[in-house]
């Protein structure tokens, strides 16, 4: 089942899924239906019901979903007992705020090394975590087993640091840089262009006010979140 085909939208809903389930186990609630979730995560409840039915019959007609057996099933299906080792490249003001971060609610993504030319940076230890010089890079991604990689580079040199970082093994990147990067396959490339994405809230909020349309455009303002 893990091994299973599932489409790309579905796929970037189910950590969210999984995260709310967490929540509600948590508190010791048993069971939750489709209507719930949707009420909670802001997602059409035939969307959730449709992004369940991938993966097989996981609830009841009438009885909703068991929470825990839910959680478990997407815990297996997403490996969420297996840690993801990240280096992160560029320890700018974003770089540094998102190593201050470093996932905190994630039991199974973990930023192991920072990154960057600058020599003042070099050597530091940032919450824990140390800079290191770009000359330590195939050190570190041997030693952790590192396959991802976050990039906060300036944009003038993210193509080239990116090349660098595909050389060195990583195989998937998130880009934070207005760059749009390029890498051969298998490679995978996730952009996030956090002035497009505020240009594009900005633009929901004018067009599409919260009292018109708010049932027509449910599904598609949930998609672009997750």
């Amino acid at each position: 089942m893990s091994d299973q085909k599932i489409p790309q939208v579905t796929a970037k809903r189910l950590p969210l899924y999984y995260r709310y389930l967490e929540k509600l186990h948590a508190i010791g609630k048993q069971r939750i239906s489709s209507a719930d979730l949707s009420e909670a995560l802001q997602i059409d409840p035939a969307t959730i019901r449709r992004d369940f039915s991938y993966l097989g019959e996981l609830g009841k007609k009438g009885y909703g979903y068991n929470v825990t057996y839910l959680l478990q099933f997407l815990r297996d299906f997403l490996k969420q007992d297996e840690v993801t080792n990240v280096v992160l490249v560029g320890v700018g003001n974003l770089g540094t705020a998102l190593l201050r971060y470093n996932f905190y609610r994630s039991h199974n993504t973990k930023i192991v090394a920072g990154f960057d030319e600058d020599e003042a940076k070099i050597g530091k230890d940032i919450d824990g975590i140390t800079v290191f010089g770009m000359d330590r890079l195939s050190e570190i991604i041997s030693l952790h087993h590192v396959e991802v990689a976050i990039l906060t580079v300036p944009v003038n040199v993210a193509q080239a640091t990116t090349d660098y970082l595909v050389k060195k093994g990583v195989r998937g990147i998130l880009n934070f840089t207005p760059a749009r990067i390029t890498a051969p396959p298998p490679v995978r490339i996730h952009h996030i262009d956090l002035t497009s994405e505020l240009q594009t809230l900005i633009y929901f909020l004018k067009k599409y006010p919260a009292d018109e349309d708010a049932e027509e455009n449910l599904e598609e303002v949930a998609n672009k979140r997750s």
